[in-house]
């Protein structure tokens, strides 16, 4: 078997002396592994840092078997990535979400767009432009499993105007009016995710990541057995210190 595809490095690990299993996020596959034979290699590992996109050709006898990935570089952002310390929070987050919350294997190509779009706006940006589109991000890949959130009109109501609100139980928007006897309860709902262009505060990012990070950990990694990475859970520590 053998195919071709654009990919986003995930993961590197070490497989015997001088070879590396690379897991990757790609175009039409999904999350795949591969054997990348001299992946140790010097060269190599410059080219298969997390972050980096490649373009890979896949070939194994069968389907279910590891395979071996053939890769050339295709764009190399992760130096960059590495440089700052938001950025590398957010790329650690990143890699970490997907590799926890998409099953392998499994095609998400609007993800693997909508995560070129985030990795590049973290070279070019700083956390306060790139920020809501992590945010918009995970509530892409919420919908993409079939956990989107529904931030059409308020789940109480029915109205459409402000929608201030999102219930942790259903994923539905709430209005300001009929949010009033349960706020506490409720998670504020960022105005960017409802489409504002306005600029962004970072109390909302801070909101946007906690609201995600919920249906997350609840929809998504609680049913496996997996708790909400590390990785993740600081980028949010990040937008909170810088809320404040």
């Amino acid at each position: 078997m053998e195919w071709s595809d654009d990919a986003i490095v995930l993961s590197v690990r070490a497989h015997g002396e001088s070879s590396a299993i690379v897991d990757a996020l790609t175009r039409e596959h999904g999350r795949h592994a591969g054997l990348v034979r001299g992946g140790g290699s010097r060269k190599a590992k410059a080219e298969l840092q997390a972050g980096n996109s490649l373009h890979v050709v896949w070939r194994a006898r069968l389907s279910e078997h590891l395979g071996n990935y053939t890769v050339e570089p295709a764009h190399a952002r992760a130096g960059r990535l590495l440089e700052g310390r938001a950025s590398l929070i957010g790329l650690n987050a990143f890699t970490s979400v997907t590799l926890a919350a998409l099953p392998e294997r499994e095609p998400h190509g609007s993800v693997f767009e909508a995560a070129l779009l985030l990795l590049d706006a973290m070279v070019e940006s700083e956390f306060a432009d790139w920020g809501p589109l992590y945010v918009r991000w995970e509530a892409g890949l919420l919908d993409e499993l079939g956990f989107g959130l529904d931030l059409s009109h308020c789940a109480a109501t029915g109205a459409t105007d402000e929608l201030t609100f999102v219930s942790p139980r259903s994923g539905r928007a709430v209005s300001e009016g009929a949010a009033a006897p349960w706020r506490e309860r409720l998670f504020a709902l960022p105005p960017f995710l409802l489409g504002s262009q306005n600029a962004v505060a970072m109390a909302d990012i801070a909101a946007g990541l906690r609201l995600t990070a919920h249906f997350l950990a609840e929809r998504v990694l609680a049913p496996h057995g997996k708790q909400m990475p590390a990785a993740r859970i600081r980028l949010e520590e990040l937008a909170s210190r810088e809320s404040e």
